[in-house]
């Protein structure tokens, strides 16, 4: 840094002009007459921080805040753990903070008075007369470039990365209406993201009420007057007096001998479907074909995860394939004549069967198992062949269409961040209808930029 300083000292105003502005045959695009390209390096600052060991930090709030990571930081907030009480690198207020290591490319715009940050992070000091939200705007708009260039071997954005951007300089009141203009329409858009976030969000607990209706009898009460069906035809079985056989899957991870078949794994099972783009094969003989082979309205179990919510998970087959399974899950054949298939998937979502799997799960070595004894005791809620086939097609209507909203909900948001990066890349190209073509040159800021940064010298 110091380097740069005095280099910039011995240079006289127009030598630092020709300098920092980019000739016009490497203009990335046109911008307004009086706009000028300059190198982003020549109007910043750039501070590179540094590693603290945690033995030199307390968490009781001694001396100043210690910015470890991208953790700490994520555009309008900043996360505190860390004090140090002997700074050695350390930010401002106005800096903008950038995470150049880990998550690289998250931005925040420093309010506190110092802060020391790690090597994870660069703090970038626009020079006077440059405004710092201005700035901010133009390295969300670069975000997405920066990240590129820092998806190397050792993923991280260096200082040549940021240094050697062009930047579309604007004069003062024109950054200025830019800003207004840009944080007008962001917050119509915020405003419109929470609403779209909040439906889905919501989407969980709608389903979760629906399947709780299901499982109650609430749901088809309409139904049973219509069929002159009543309550009391419900009846609580044991998991086993539903099951007419259970088989554990595969444990062989390769074969030398039979017919090649393809082995279903725990990444093949989502929630709602089969994940075939990865599928395993492997030569079984016939005895283990047989055996292990599934077929329509059979119903997979998730037996053993890491994670505790996706044991008990169930899933139907749908079609005759050839298709075996793991030993990381169990094939369900259900008695036909007392459950349909479908009918215990949805019940495998209720939060009553889930209560179920979680306090009968057996937990070893980072594995979560649920065996048929462990199943054994579960009461399932059944009610007649013709009502368990109301249920489900209640359930598949609903859930489809709350599928179908989901969608639309998320792909609002995707549409909500496409224009906030279009706002951000018209606004460098002077294209937000706020130009005013007869303010001095933004060559003039610059002036103004040198005068002052060699004052400081």
């Amino acid at each position: 840094m110091a380097g740069r300083k005095k280099a910039k000292k011995e240079l006289t105003q127009e030598e630092w002009l020709e300098q920092a502005l980019v000739p016009e045959a490497e203009w990335p695009y046109r911008i307004p007459g009086n706009w000028c390209w300059v190198r982003f390096g020549e109007i910043i600052e750039l501070i590179s921080g540094r590693d603290v060991a945690l033995s030199e930090c307390n968490d009781k709030g001694l001396g100043i805040p210690y910015i470890l990571g991208a953790s700490n930081i994520n555009n309008d907030t900043f996360i505190v753990e860390r004090w140090i009480e002997s700074p050695q690198i350390v930010s401002q207020k106005n800096d903008i903070l950038l995470s150049v290591k880990g998550t690289i490319g998250r931005l925040y715009v420093q309010k506190e008075n110092s802060i020391n940050i790690s090597r994870q992070i660069m703090a970038i000091r626009p020079f006077k007369n440059l405004n710092v939200t201005f700035v901010y705007y133009f390295l969300r708009l670069i975000c997405n470039e920066l990240r590129e260039a820092g998806n190397g071997l050792i993923p991280g954005i260096s200082r040549s990365d940021i240094l050697k951007k062009s930047f579309a300089l604007s004069p003062s009141a024109e950054q200025q209406r830019i800003v207004k203009r840009i944080e007008s329409v962001f917050s119509k858009l915020y405003e419109a993201k929470e609403k779209v976030q909040a439906v889905i969000d919501s989407f969980e607990l709608r389903k979760s009420a629906i399947l709780h209706k299901a499982f109650t009898g609430e749901l088809t009460k309409q139904w049973r007057r219509e069929h002159g069906v009543v309550r009391d035809s419900w009846i609580n079985f044991s998991f086993d007096e539903c099951i007419e056989k259970m088989q554990n899957g595969l444990t062989k991870r390769k074969g030398t001998e039979g017919k090649e078949c393809i082995v279903l794994r725990l990444a093949n099972l989502l929630d709602d479907n089969f994940d075939t783009t990865d599928l395993r094969k492997i030569m079984l003989n016939e005895k283990e074909r047989q055996t292990y082979s599934l077929y329509k309205n059979d119903v997979l179990m998730i037996r053993v995860n890491g994670s505790k919510e996706n044991v008990g998970k169930q899933l139907l087959v749908t079609e005759d394939n050839n298709w075996t399974f793991c030993d990381h899950i169990i094939r369900i054949r259900y008695k036909k004549n007392l459950v349909l298939p479908q009918y215990m998937v949805y019940f495998s979502k209720d939060k009553g069967y889930r209560f179920y799997i979680k306090e009968n799960i057996v937990s070893s070595a980072g594995q979560n198992t649920i065996s048929r004894k462990g199943m054994s005791g579960l009461k399932v809620p059944l009610p007649t062949l013709s009502e368990q086939q109301e249920i489900v097609y209640l359930l598949n209507n609903f859930l489809a269409n709350e599928k179908k909203t989901k969608q639309i909900a998320e792909a609002v948001l995707i549409r909500i961040d496409v224009i906030k990066k279009a706002i951000l890349a018209r606004a460098f190209r002077g294209e937000l209808g706020t130009n005013d073509p007869a303010e001095e040159s933004a060559i003039t800021l610059l002036r103004k930029m040198w005068k002052e940064s060699t004052q400081n010298f």
